[in-house]
């Protein structure tokens, strides 16, 4: 990659050619791509179409002059000394990510109050996460959607691509903070840990919890994580649920159906991430898996209790002081993101059956 006058490349590393793409390569490329129309796009968006309209071939983004992308050469910016940052294609496509991805521009828009950063997402994404992005919106950055033409990106401003972050290196290997902020451009030691910990969602305005629960205490279960790797197995519900009244003394909701006279399914009262943000923000606890439940109950300095199985618990709630993280640790699923094969979910059911679970509290 050419030097850019707003970033200073480093070194392009051991990564793929980034010129021309076509067929299924378009979905696995670490970074977007532009069109023949000159029109950025974002891999996602050409994964949610219908299969025979994926035709055509693509170019890299990180591949045309000023385009600063860290899955192609790192980088450093100075946002001191920047007034306007353009960052396409983040900041993912799942809850928990995007909630951290907007943490870091947040943090940036905290050393540097004068910045302004637009974000460009993708068209398709689901959405409840699509009503996050709005509801940051101008909170943390303007909003935009793709497809965007790349001649109409400013070249006055670093151009930034963050897209299909899932496959780059680095995503596998370093808290997600610490990925955001080096994929912007930033060395994460030196952002301060009070401002990796989405406390940004605090400024956000959400919906009060319905009555009774807006004025009467309550713990919070979320087991479902985004792939059953990730999730409480079904057969611990119960057992967590019964433990979380027992230490608390209040009732518990949560987003499952659970059989417990002391438990209710808020799912039917949770349609939006507005109402789902809100239901965390005001409770007393929350036990949650892998999930952007996570993310949220630390944004709301809400303690919680995590169970993580297979992700590090330093590459996942390490900034977050209100968080017990308990790690099953299982190695032969160590680092593995997602996955529903029966024999993945068979080692799954076993760690948390090999755990004493009396020692947070909760009785087998």
């Amino acid at each position: 990659m050419a030097d850019d006058a707003c970033g200073k490349p480093v070194g392009r590393g051991e990564f793929p050619d980034m010129g021309l793409i076509a067929d299924d390569d378009v979905l696995f490329h670490p970074g977007s791509l532009l069109d023949a129309d000159g029109r950025i796009i974002a891999p996602y968006d050409i994964e949610q179409q219908p299969g025979a309209e994926r035709g055509g071939q693509y170019h890299a983004l990180a591949d045309q002059p000023g385009i600063l992308c860290a899955a192609a050469a790192p980088f450093i910016l100075n946002y001191a000394e920047i007034a306007e940052a353009h960052i396409v294609n983040g900041m993912g496509v799942a809850l928990g990510d995007a909630i951290i991805g907007l943490t870091a521009l947040r943090a940036l828009r905290q050393l540097n109050p004068r910045l302004r950063c637009l974000l460009y997402r993708p068209a398709r994404i689901p959405a409840y996460v699509d009503q996050l992005y709005r509801l940051a919106n101008h909170l943390v950055a303007d909003m935009r959607s793709l497809p965007w033409r790349l001649a109409d990106l400013p070249t006055g401003a670093p151009r930034i691509d963050l897209g299909n972050h899932l496959f780059w290196p680095d995503f596998a290997t370093l808290p997600m903070i610490d990925f955001f902020l080096r994929a912007l451009g930033t060395n994460p030691a030196q952002t301060p840990p009070a401002l990796k910990t989405n406390r940004w969602l605090d400024d956000v305005c959400l919906p009060a919890p319905p009555r009774p629960w807006d004025r009467q205490d309550y713990v919070l279960f979320c087991p479902q994580s985004s792939t059953p790797l990730r999730s409480i197995p079904v057969f611990m519900h119960q057992v967590l649920v019964e433990g979380l009244w027992r230490r608390f003394g209040c009732p518990v909701l949560g987003f499952a159906a659970v059989s417990h006279t002391r438990y209710s399914d808020i799912r039917p009262r949770s349609i939006d991430t507005a109402q789902f943000l809100s239901w965390i923000k005001h409770a007393r606890f929350v036990l949650t898996s892998d999930s952007a439940a996570v993310h949220a109950a630390a944004g709301f300095a809400v303690p919680t209790l995590a169970l993580l199985t297979s992700i590090a618990p330093e590459l996942r709630v390490r900034d977050y002081p209100l968080c017990q993280p308990l790690h099953l640790a299982i190695p032969a699923l160590n680092n593995v993101h997602a996955s529903s094969r029966r024999e993945d979910i068979a080692l799954v059911e076993q760690a948390y059956r090999d755990i004493d679970w009396r020692r947070f509290g909760f009785d087998q």
